[in-house]
């Protein structure tokens, strides 16, 4: 096959993945005019229409599935040959592409991408914030990043942090004029600021466990955000009670800025974890990657 339709189909197969143009583009680092002109050439010498475009979004007609279904694999193939050669360099290069919650991004990743990079300057790592539940491989992921509670199957699994916590916070200022909770039923009486997760298809249940006792509870408030530096922000400004991850909130705590509340109903749970499918060969780069971001207790699992 000549190089430009190697490109073609490159372009091609980013647009149906990402179903929009304009996505596509960035993913490839071209503009989107370019990567329109591209699909429509190979539309042209295929005398075939593989999207369907509209205003609003872009899909694959029967014969750009077929084309996505067959061709796509064996394209992501060549793509991983290439990327493995990096084993012939003196040091791992290539790019990696992580999915990842916000908070693990953040408290995990960050500060592990940032001492891994001088070491190694000729890998690239892109990390992707989602709180959805992502298909790495559809969606081209070398690995995901999920609490342990939360990984696909047929993954496996490296534990990258501690157990965490997830526990109901609020500032000094908004507890002046209101009883503490004792209970989580006592939540019913409080503004609560709400966490809207894909994941979970609408707002998070607030999920606590003494004793054996387990409760799920819906609360309710006047704020609903979709990211956890929001919430933050609600709470150290008084708006109500708020339900984080420990490790975000355990500082102002101790500062005095929040107070812990329903400290013995916040059960631990497994922690951080990258899962990455058990048939795809690593690069030297992804091997790299996982190495600095294994946790010191050096336990990984298959997921079956």
């Amino acid at each position: 096959m000549a190089q430009d339709n190697i490109q073609d189909l490159v372009a091609f197969l980013a647009v149906a993945r990402e179903r929009s143009f304009t996505r596509a583009a960035a993913k490839l680092g071209v503009s989107q005019s370019a990567v329109s002109h591209t699909v429509r050439e190979l539309e042209a010498r295929l005398g075939l229409r593989l999207l369907t475009r509209t205003t609003r979004s872009v899909a694959p007609t029967e014969a750009g599935e077929r084309l996505l279904r067959t061709v796509g694999p064996y394209v992501d193939g060549i793509k991983h040959e290439f990327d493995a050669l990096s084993e012939l360099r003196d040091k791992p290069s290539g790019k990696v592409r992580l999915t990842s919650d916000e908070n693990a991004a953040e408290s995990i990743l960050w500060p592990t991408i940032h001492r891994l990079l001088p070491e190694y300057p000729d890998i690239e790592v892109e990390v992707v914030v989602d709180y959805g539940l992502s298909d790495i491989v559809a969606e081209q992921y070398d690995a995901g990043v999920r609490s342990g509670g939360y990984i696909a199957k047929d993954m496996i699994a490296v534990r990258i942090g501690p157990d965490m916590r997830m526990v109901v916070v609020a500032s000094p200022t908004y507890l002046e004029s209101r009883e503490l909770p004792l209970d989580p039923k006592d939540l019913t009486s409080h503004d609560c600021i709400n966490h809207r997760l894909p994941t979970y298809g609408g707002v998070y249940p607030w999920e606590f466990r003494k004793d054996g006792r387990e409760v799920n509870v819906r609360v309710k408030g006047q704020l609903v955000f979709n990211t956890a530096h929001m919430i933050l922000h609600a709470v150290l400004a008084g708006h109500g009670l708020a339900y984080m991850p420990e490790q975000m909130v355990v500082q102002r705590i101790q500062n005095g800025q929040l107070v812990l509340l329903l400290d013995d109903w916040s059960p631990t749970y497994s922690g951080y974890h990258i899962y990455y499918p058990s048939k795809r060969q690593a690069t030297p780069a992804f091997q790299a990657v996982i190495k600095a971001l294994r946790y010191p207790q050096r336990h990984s699992f298959a997921v079956d």
